[in-house]
């Protein structure tokens, strides 16, 4: 298998810097890697060497007489080893150039020539050395916590304990991952030996010495008697079976065992740990007996108070063949390493679902299935263990290493969801999106994700309810989906009003202090040393100020860098909060008497309105959206200035604020298969899409073959040709296919049907079949079809069949909608039978998205403000022309002078129809769209106008969701939510 994979390794400096504390050596191979005072660590750099051990160590051969030295054997079984290890280390570096295969050797005191051995093997092969020094009298805590680390270092690929007896306690040896456990000595390792596989692990190199010694012998070993004196735990259990698994007698004792003596004379081979005895008597072995002393290759306890040994030259030590194999294993555990970081086939095990008639509420659907443990799912689709961060059992952030790991994994086809003009009770986009992977990947056996935005609790507790699709086809935990899933909103809220905190109280302390006086606040004196913080620093480079020393600003320059001058009636940015209340739209802030006189009116927007959240979802990494937030215009100062977060010295604390709210939510469907939940911009106001990160990831996990289902917010007209416009052209993702979502309920509306009204029954034309209401309301799904076929991406409408829809009304509508250029038109069943229902639909998209797709962009981001609203107006709204308010004639002049011109257009327009007026169904015509306000979104990217009244702050109905949704206090189960 060729291997090639990104690597990030930083490379290390080789320069130490040595210092003493109590006694102990420090040496710290990078300042960077910085380690506790009471541990030493040296890391040495190696590079290829051509000799081959020169060791001299003999081993008594099954003849009737000892053979004197066998050296040049022994030498040729390391040299065997070391030789086959640079092989293969030289093969993996080929495709793999950036990789530095590392040993970790955790010792406690001082170096010996046991750890030399290790060393100087290492050299031999091109391993790099790590060696974590730690004191004498260190403590089993703290080897298990430098384990730990270890284990999480991508760097290291073998951990070996140069420890004595004492400290290799079970609860260590198995502190180290079994993947970087190159000793053997893990339980699972111990496990793998016993039952014959070792595809994952490594047996003990000790062990391995000891059988590479016989199988270099030409006596067999069958029948042979062989007796481990003083050898304990994994090592004993290890050397036992792989010696009897040759056909050996194998016997066991003590150094204290009074048959020692008769056990020896009995025996053809004796492995031996002597620590602390005087050594076996010459008398005690026959003529031709094998001696094997582990001693050489152990760490041992009170050296200083052994005896000579008398049995020296039939004693062979196994010290530089077990190094030579443990640095084998550290050459396959890197390639093991590399192996996991390509793509992993999928293994996915779907979820039974049995549907029930009637179908129960979506809650009971939802508690009903038993969902797999998120660490299940990950590893089925690929993901490895250090690439999740699990929030309890069911849900998990993805860390963005995923991307670099996969960079050259080709891309799966990419799906979008869309809808016609919907109904106020919306049109189950949401719904669609996760029955057709569910078809996808339980039915069709082809590797999907689904991706879709964190709902807002506005609407949750509002009117609508919801995101988590319905029925049979919904992501689970549903409550946890709806509510607060992994805090990302709550972040956004934090992370908006401290711009907003920042905003008000620089205005207050610019009005209420000198220069002088805000510049030693702002630059303030530490230890009588003044500094300018990084942000500031790039302030003073944006004032055209190439000054670092605070002493050495003029007067002039100082007043320039401290006073921003925010206009208080130009300030753009709002405070936030996820509720609707209608009452915070507009507000007046600073009434209170420390404020000293500066009120001024502002107001709240929806939590998701929030522009930091339209650039979590358009983002492409933390350096990228670290950017962006700096780049928020938060208002003008008096001589028509734009300020922007990084003027404000924010920008640091919202990139902290928003570090793990960057990273895609994994969840699953009813039937197990994976979801990314990311972003949830407002549909009205922002780009109405999930992000950017979460599509990037599905679209690797999935693989070529695979398919990722992303969904768009409200009607084609709003969050499709957003997602084309706005997030395809910052992605650079091209889309295959557009899944256009109908229902006969809102065809009838747009037909001439009456008002549909949340919370109220629906008219009897909605229940009754009427075909000549479906067939005027078709108009519509016609118009999003056109929408679409200006991008030159096909469409496959999906019928969301209710159970009031006659097959009749069916029929038509899949009729007209093929007749009207659609690639494919299927009616789908997903919310009473879940993925079962859809698999129509899912043959259908796998044929259309394997069909070219001719994607274009709708207008040139040089085309004037105006022409880029004027072209959507009418290409895709219908209007025949648009009205500029002054208001908005005027912001579109400010942005064009500021150079913000270039920026596409994300239109803030009611969703209920293609026009601004939401009465107007059907495909309204001859209107003129009227743009009240124009505004600006410099970080996420975009240009945003109002058309007619637009509120970014939705109310309350009269009966809210919330009158319905209660906790029982003994079980903690949520009711009535859905």
């Amino acid at each position: 298998m060729r291997l090639s994979v990104a690597f990030r390794h930083a490379h290390r400096s080789h320069a130490s810097i040595r210092r003493s504390r109590a006694g102990v050596k420090v040496l710290y191979p990078d300042k960077n890697r910085f380690k506790p005072d009471n541990i030493a660590v040296s890391y040495l750099s190696v590079r290829e060497a051509s000799s081959t051990s020169g060791t001299t160590e003999t081993v008594a051969s099954f003849k009737s007489h000892p053979r004197k030295n066998d050296g040049p054997l022994y030498e040729s079984a390391v040299g065997d080893i070391v030789q086959r290890s640079r092989e293969e280390l030289k093969a993996i570096r080929e495709t793999n150039p950036g990789l530095k295969a590392t040993l970790a050797i955790i010792q406690a005191g001082e170096d010996d020539s046991l750890l030399e051995v290790n060393k100087k093997m290492a050299r031999k092969i091109g391993l790099n050395v790590m060696q974590i020094c730690l004191p004498d009298q260190c403590t089993e805590e703290e080897v298990i916590e430098e384990i730990l680390r270890l284990n999480e270092d991508s760097l290291v690929h073998g951990i070996f304990l140069h420890l004595s007896q004492s400290f290799l306690s079970r609860s260590v040896c198995n502190a180290i991952k079994p993947q970087k456990d190159v000793d053997g000595v893990s339980d699972l390792n111990v496990g793998r030996v016993l039952l014959g596989d070792q595809r994952d692990g490594f047996a003990s190199p000790v062990a391995g010495a000891v059988l590479e010694l016989f199988a270099r012998h030409d006596a067999p070993l069958v029948g042979k008697m062989a007796v481990l004196v003083g050898v304990k735990g994994p090592l004993k259990v290890t050397l036992q079976f792989l010696l009897q698994n040759n056909g050996m007698i194998v016997q066991t004792c003590q150094w204290s065992s009074k048959h020692l003596q008769k056990q020896i004379m009995d025996s053809d081979v004796v492995v031996l740990l002597d620590t602390g005895h005087k050594g076996l008597p010459p008398t005690w072995l026959r003529p031709g007996v094998a001696v094997i002393n582990l001693g050489s290759a152990l760490m041992e306890e009170h050296c200083d108070s052994w005896e000579p040994r008398m049995e020296a030259k039939s004693d062979a030590g196994v010290g530089p063949l077990s190094a030579a194999l443990r640095m084998q294993h550290v050459v396959r555990s890197s390639r093991r390493w590399l192996e996991e970081q390509e793509y992993q086939s999928w293994s996915l095990r779907p979820l039974k679902l049995q549907p029930l008639s009637p179908v129960p509420s979506d809650i009971e659907i939802s508690r009903a299935q038993t969902p797999k443990p998120i660490s299940q799912l990950a590893q089925e689709i690929g993901l490895l263990p250090e690439e999740l961060e699990a929030y309890g059992i069911t849900k998990a952030k993805v860390r963005l290493s995923l991307l670099n790991r996969l960079q050259h994994q080709p891309d799966g086809k990419y799906v979008l969801v869309a809808g016609i003009t919907p109904t106020p009770l919306g049109e189950g986009k949401s719904t669609v999106t996760i029955g057709l992977v569910q078809a996808l990947s339980a039915h069709l056996k082809l590797n999907s994700f689904a991706c879709l935005r964190q709902p807002s609790q506005g609407p949750t507790f509002g009117v609508k309810g919801g995101a988590a699709g319905g029925g049979y086809a919904q992501v689970i935990p549903m409550e946890e989906f709806n509510l607060h899933l992994t805090g990302d909103i709550h972040a956004i809220t934090a992370a908006n009003n401290l711009v907003a905190a920042a905003i008000d109280a620089r205005i207050l302390h610019e009005a209420t202090q000198s220069d002088k006086a805000l510049y030693n606040r702002l630059v303030p004196s530490v230890n009588s040393v003044r500094r300018f913080s990084p942000i500031q620093l790039a302030r003073l480079q944006r004032l055209g100020i190439n000054k670092s020393e605070p002493s050495d600003l003029t007067p002039q320059e100082v007043s320039a860098f401290v006073r921003l001058d925010l206009d208080p009636e130009k300030i753009t940015w709002q405070r936030v909060v996820d509720t609707n209340d209608r009452f915070l739209r507009k507000i007046t802030v600073g009434q209170a008497n420390t404020e000293k006189g500066h009120a001024r009116q502002t107001q709240f927007d929806i939590a998701v309105a929030s522009e930091i959240m339209a650039i979590l979802a358009l983002t492409d990494g933390l350096a990228d959206m670290r950017a962006r937030l700096g780049r928020m215009v938060v208002g003008s100062s008096r001589n028509g200035q734009p300020i922007t977060a990084d003027d404000l010295g924010v920008t640091g604390a919202l990139a902290v604020l928003m570090k793990d709210a960057i990273k895609p939510t994994l969840m699953q469907t009813l039937e197990g298969t994976p979801v990314f939940v990311h972003a949830g911009p407002f549909a009205n106001i922002a780009h109405g899409n999930s992000s950017i990160l979460a599509d990037k990831l599905a679209l690797k996990l999935v693989g070529e073959e695979g398919y990722v289902v992303t969904e768009a917010g409200f009607g084609a007209d709003i969050g499709m040709e957003k997602f084309f416009n706005i997030k395809c052209r910052t992605s650079g993702l091209r889309p295959d296919v557009v899944v256009l979502v109908a229902t006969v309920r809102a065809l009838k509306m747009h037909g001439g049907g009456p008002n549909v009204t949340a919370g109220v029954p629906l008219p009897k034309e909605y229940i009754n079949e009427n075909l000549q209401l479906v067939a005027d309301g078709c108009s519509n799904l016609i118009k999003q079809i056109q929408i679409a076929h200006l991008f030159g991406v096909p469409v496959v409408v999906a019928l969301n069949v209710f159970k009031t829809d006659t097959q009749a009304e069916i029929d038509l509508v899949c009729r007209i909608a093929e007749a009207s250029g659609a690639s494919a038109a299927v009616p789908c069943h997903h919310w009473s039978r879940g993925g079962r229902g859809s698999v129509e639909l899912a043959h259908a998209v796998k044929e259309v998205a394997s069909q070219e797709s001719r994607f274009q962009l709708l207008y040139n981001l040089q085309d004037p403000i105006v022409e880029k609203i004027r072209t959507i107006a009418q290409k895709v709204y219908g209007a025949d022309d648009i009205d500029l308010s002054p208001e908005a004639q005027a912001k579109i002049d400010y942005y064009s002078q500021q150079g913000f011109g270039a920026l596409p257009i994300c239109m803030a327009k009611t969703h209920l129809s293609l026009s601004h007026m939401p009465e107007k169904k059907g495909v309204p015509t001859g209107f003129i769209l009227p743009i009240r306000d124009v505004r600006a979104s410099i970080g996420a990217g975009f240009i945003y106008p109002l058309v007619g009244t637009m509120s970014t702050m939705p109310g309350l109905p009269t009966r809210p969701c919330f009158y319905d949704i209660d906790l029982d206090p003994v079980t903690e189960e949520i009711k009535g939510l859905f």
